[in-house]
C-alpha cells in the first residue's frame, strides 16, 4: 500500500479565517491538500480539491467567496491531471472519500467514472440546504451529480472499515460541519496516519486548542480534535492537518509516497 500526497494549489486568505481571532486581516496562503492510497483492492481518493473551472473563471464558479478564500491553482494541480502523474487514470478510482462537500474538496466529483463516491448523510443534507453563514461554501454544481454515493449514517457506522481489513478507517468528525468525516490509514511501514481534512485546519488548532475561524459547531469541533489527540497519544498517529501552510511544507509530495 502506498499513499501520495497531493496539492490542488492554494487558498489566498486571512490568518483569522483559520484560527479564530487571531492573525486579523493577515495574509495566510494555504494550500488544498488531496490524498491516494493505493490499495491492493483498489486506488482511493480522499478529497479532490478545487473544480476545474477556478482555472480560468474562478469568480464565475465560486461567486463572491473569493474575496476570501481566492482559489490559485494550475492545469497540472487540478486532481484529475495530478494523479496522471504517477500513472494512475480517473478511472482507476474505486472510492472518493469526501470529508466535507466545500468547495476546496469536491471540486472532483463526477470525473472518476468508476469511483464510489463515499459521503455522511448528514453532510449531503446540510450541503443542499446550508445554513445562511456556511451557504458560499458549498458550490451545488460541484456536488449535485449522478454519482454513486456510498452513504454513511453517522455515529451509527464511526470508525466504517473501507475494505475490511484496518487499513482505511473511516471516523465521524462534525464540527466544521455537520457530517464532516476524516480518515485513518495504517500504512505498513510509515505507520499510522490520521488526515483531519477541515475538521482541524492546523496544528495551533491541533496543539494549542484554537478554535478555527469557520465551523458549525465549537462543541463538536472540539471533540472531534480530542479524538485526534486521543489517536496520537495512543496510537501514536501522525495527525495530517487540512491546511497548515507550514506542517504542509515537511511531507513528501507526490511523486514521493509513504507506504
Amino acid at each position: 500500500m502506498k499513499l501520495y500526497m497531493f496539492e490542488a494549489g492554494i487558498l489566498k486568505s486571512q490568518k483569522h479565517f483559520f484560527t479564530l481571532n487571531q492573525g486579523v486581516g493577515q495574509a495566510f496562503d494555504v494550500p488544498v491538500p488531496f490524498f491516494l492510497i493505493d490499495h491492493p483492492k483498489g486506488k482511493v481518493l480522499f478529497d479532490t480539491g478545487n473544480a476545474y473551472e477556478t482555472i480560468h473563471d474562478k469568480e464565475k464558479h465560486w461567486g463572491g467567496i473569493v474575496a476570501a478564500y481566492d482559489p490559485v491553482m494550475s492545469e497540472d494541480q487540478w486532481c484529475v491531471n495530478a494523479i496522471k502523474k504517477i500513472g494512475c487514470s480517473p478511472d482507476e478510482i474505486k472510492y472518493v472519500i469526501l470529508s466535507h462537500l466545500h468547495l476546496d474538496h469536491a471540486g472532483g466529483v463526477g470525473h472518476f467514472p468508476n469511483a464510489r463516491y463515499v459521503v455522511q448523510r448528514d453532510e449531503l443534507h446540510f450541503a443542499y440546504v446550508p445554513d445562511p453563514y456556511m451557504k458560499a461554501a458549498y458550490i451545488r454544481k460541484d456536488f449535485d451529480k449522478d454519482v454513486d454515493w456510498l452513504i454513511l449514517e453517522g455515529w451509527a457506522q464511526d470508525g466504517f472499515d473501507l475494505f475490511g481489513d484496518g487499513s482505511i478507517v473511516i471516523y465521524f468528525t462534525p464540527g466544521h460541519t455537520p457530517g464532516h468525516q476524516s480518515i485513518l490509514v495504517n500504512l505498513p511501514n510509515s505507520g499510522p496516519m490520521f488526515f483531519s481534512a477541515d475538521s482541524c485546519y492546523t496544528q495551533a488548532n491541533l496543539d494549542d486548542g484554537i478554535l478555527p475561524g469557520l465551523m458549525w459547531s465549537a462543541g463538536e469541533t472540539v471533540k472531534s480534535v480530542n479524538r485526534m489527540r486521543h489517536l496520537e497519544q495512543t496510537r501514536g498517529a501522525k495527525i495530517v492537518t487540512g491546511h497548515d501552510p507550514e506542517s504542509w511544507k515537511s511531507v513528501k509530495k507526490a511523486p514521493e509516497y509513504y507506504d
